[in-house]
């Protein structure tokens, strides 16, 4: 097809032959019918992509201007069935986008096409109030209502704009530090820390770098999930283990990471002194959620999903140990992406994953199981209890507490079970993890019911986790007796429980 441009050379343009087909060098035609400002942007923007364009319309004079920008452009009534004929002659094209400012125009298009082409994808601009259900009706693959779409960039970019104000928030805040010599910001992490948790921790120190202010990761317990050890030595993540919240006191500002509630399961004082806290759990109504700058977001699958947002706002580069981090805490938390994930998960980890070192992201995510795993697992067989699809179990007293989730997490993938909860002593607290996949309760929820009174409980729709202190048994000296004696009580707790919300 001719498109020689006139005015750039003085010869006369030759009108091009409408076929679906065209000059494209062999590349699927996406056929736009009607371009008027909404017709031209997306031929601009399929251009941008590479793809092969034929446009058709009615006025004379645009089609000259398209054809002067070195688009495939000729005149015609897109209504008109003939026309029709004569663009399909080569071909089908694999798009077509009826974008007239004609709503009848628009319709004819529709129809001719559907005749024409029953599987044709078709988009369509709904150009009067009543156009959108009708143009549904007629089968069209999407309807593009401009006033929808306008509102929904609106929101989009008020949404994007808050969370820049957000993040600069955060960027000042730990700026501060800076006026104090020697000030520095410690970043707290849960009890016995995750992945994610640490990932997220890294990736606030990188910020606070990034303002000029130093930080330190902060955790209590220990890293004892074998996968999490590998994940922190393999990565060189420094860390620094504290017993108490008195070690804080060296720290002009502290933040809380991957958790919500000072003093619940980390080692921040309960009364708060909190400056900062960036979490993606749930919290309960009557929990207070209290600091200078607070991002709390249930609706995300993991907290690196959010600190990945934050150096994305201010352009921090994130270099390969960091972005592997990140993506081994947003993986580890979504369990793979199968688990509560939030599309902002899945544009984080597209991000993440062409930064990150591949080889290191195996090494992490498959090392060799420790004999001591070995054997938690083994106890939690043997002790098994099955209720119907519920499975309840006792592993004992542990030396290494991420045994008792992981034993969890293995015990759900038996045939026929829906539901876990794997009950294990560890020094003077009892540790109890859930997991389900049935869909008819939120096992987090169903956790903070049935030991929240008792001890701290919650966690997602099919994972949850609760510590309870020894309480009452810590007198009795024979551990075999104590772990009966709290396997019957937890057990009747969490199927009362249970039982009240599947028979809703």
């Amino acid at each position: 097809m001719s498109t020689e441009k006139g005015k750039a050379t003085g010869k006369t343009r030759a009108t091009p032959k409408p076929t679906a087909k065209s000059e494209t060098n062999g590349k699927p035609v996406r056929l736009i019918l009607g371009c008027g400002r909404i017709g031209y942007a997306i031929a601009k923007e399929l251009e941008d992509r590479g793809e092969a364009v034929l446009i058709v319309d009615i006025d004379e004079k645009r089609v000259d201007f398209l054809t002067d920008d070195d688009f495939t452009a000729c005149v015609g009534d897109i209504g008109d069935p003939k026309l029709l004929k004569k663009l399909l002659k080569e071909g089908a094209p694999e798009q077509v986008f009826i974008v007239s400012n004609s709503s009848e125009a628009n319709k004819k298009a529709v129809r001719n096409l559907k005749e024409a082409l029953p599987d044709v994808r078709l988009l369509v601009r709904a150009v009067d109030p009543g156009d959108k259900e009708e143009l549904t009706g007629l089968g069209v693959d999407m309807v593009l209502s401009i006033p929808d779409l306008t509102a929904c960039a609106v929101l989009d970019e008020l949404r994007k704009a808050e969370s820049v104000r957000k993040v600069r928030d955060l960027a000042k805040i730990i700026g501060t530090l800076k006026e104090h010599e020697d000030a520095r910001l410690a970043i707290v992490v849960h009890d016995s820390p995750d992945p994610d948790a640490i990932a997220s921790a890294l990736a606030l120190k990188h910020i606070a770098r990034h303002e000029g202010v130093a930080a330190d990761i902060l955790y209590r317990g220990d890293i004892g999930h074998h996968i999490n050890r590998a994940f922190v030595n393999i990565l060189g993540i420094e860390m620094k283990r504290i017993a108490q919240p008195e070690d804080l006191r060296g720290y002009q500002k502290r933040a809380l990471v991957d958790a919500r509630l000072p003093g619940v399961n980390n080692p921040l004082p309960a009364e708060g002194g909190v400056n900062i806290i960036i979490d993606h759990h749930a919290a309960n109504n009557e929990e207070q959620v209290k600091a200078d700058f607070v991002d709390v977001r249930p609706d995300k699958g993991a907290t690196s999903t959010i600190l990945t947002e934050y150096l994305r706002v201010l352009e921090i580069p994130v270099d390969k140990i960091l972005a592997t981090a990140l993506l081994h805490g947003i993986r580890t938390d979504t369990s793979g992406f199968k688990r509560e994930t939030h599309p902002a998960d899945f544009s984080a980890a597209a991000f993440l994953h062409v930064k990150a070192d591949k080889e290191l992201l195996d090494q992490i995510e498959a090392p060799p199981m420790s004999t001591e795993m070995l054997n938690v697992v083994g106890d939690a067989i043997l002790n098994k209890k099955i209720k119907g699809s519920y499975l309840i179990t006792n592993v004992g007293s542990v030396v290494n507490r991420d045994s008792i989730p992981m034993a969890a997490d293995y015990l759900l993938n038996l045939e026929g079970i829906t539901t876990v909860m794997v009950i294990g002593l560890y020094e003077e607290t009892i540790f109890v993890s859930g997991r389900s996949k049935d869909v008819r309760v939120n096992i987090g929820d169903a956790f903070a019911r049935a030991f929240g009174e008792i001890g701290s409980a919650g966690g997602h729709a099919s994972m949850a986790a609760a510590q309870i202190p020894l309480g009452i048994f810590s007198g009795l000296k024979d551990k075999n007796t104590i772990m009966q004696l709290v396997e019957d009580a937890v057990s009747k707790r969490f199927l009362s429980v249970m039982k009240a919300d599947t028979s809703e």
